[in-house]
């Protein structure tokens, strides 16, 4: 009598079919997967505490997803443990951490003074971290890359931009009490945030091969750095004022070196690349 189905044959041509087999998986390949998902842990908690009137949790917590969204890609990098599926949970992390998250804390703080501007703000800067995100991801798709692709960014990178946008928050807590003209400067302010996202314009990435320090500087420089992570512990949202202002005032050398390096604004294309640069590691 015949059966129905045909016998299973391992290794058959009708096996893909059948859907993925169960193995095991190499702990290396979860480890970035994990702090991808403690990140959207941290982000959507900064978003409760917001809710709560929280609000320096709140900002703390939506600082640590950044940081942790940050470093997932580096560290599957270094595992060796790069893969789709860790790519597409970090474009959800990147929307959820560097979209959502501020926009809305932002609102719970401040926004609401200016009512329905201020909800019109906070859905511009979401949307415009979404568009960035989509635009990354078509380049990132490109198998031919400009030569200035490891020196700039196009727009102000999403992770800066939740750092930036947040800049109404930090005065807050440094005693600028929330009022509507406040809340309408704040407003106009994440509107502008969201642009400089979305825009063409060039910012200096910090991540080509000329970016090196000069071996006598290399103590100096970490000198600093200890003293800037020494005063963001004990002045933290003083320091947070000064790094936003200090990062602003570098997008106008960014698009200066950029017009030195490559005469202007619409630099010829070569083979298919983009006339502008596109980031190369996550935003």
């Amino acid at each position: 009598m015949d059966t129905p189905f045909p016998p299973y044959e391992p290794n058959g041509p009708n096996d893909e079919a059948r859907g993925p087999r169960l193995r095991e998986i190499p702990l290396r390949i979860i480890i970035p997967n994990v702090i991808t998902v403690l990140a959207i842990c941290a982000g959507l908690t900064g978003i409760r505490l917001a809710f709560e009137n929280r609000y320096e949790l709140a900002v703390g917590m939506v600082l640590l997803a950044a940081f942790l969204d940050g470093i997932d890609g580096r560290v599957a990098r270094l595992l060796k443990a790069t893969s789709k599926f860790g790519g597409q949970m970090d474009s959800l992390a990147d929307i959820v951490n560097f979209g959502v998250a501020p926009a809305l804390v932002l609102y719970v703080f401040i926004l609401d003074q200016a009512r329905s501007f201020g909800w019109i703000a906070a859905l511009i800067y979401a949307i415009a971290a979404g568009l960035r995100l989509a635009r990354f991801n078509v380049m990132a798709e490109r198998e031919t890359k400009a030569k200035w692709q490891s020196e700039y960014f196009v727009g102000v990178p999403a992770p800066a931009g939740a750092m930036l946008v947040l800049l109404p928050v930090y005065l807050g807590f440094l005693g600028i009490a929330p009022s509507p003209l406040f809340g309408f400067l704040a407003s106009g302010y994440t509107v502008l945030i969201g642009f400089l996202l979305v825009s063409r314009l060039p910012v200096w990435s910090g991540k080509s091969e000329g970016s090196r320090i000069r071996r006598d500087l290399v103590l100096p420089a970490i000198l600093l750095v200890v003293l800037y992570v020494a005063t963001l512990m004990s002045f933290t949202w003083e320091t947070m004022v000064v790094t936003v202002v200090g990062y602003l005032a570098t997008l106008p050398f960014g698009a200066r070196s950029w017009k030195r390096k490559y005469g202007g604004w619409s630099a010829p294309t070569t083979h298919g690349a983009s006339e502008f640069p596109e980031e190369t590691d996550h935003h």
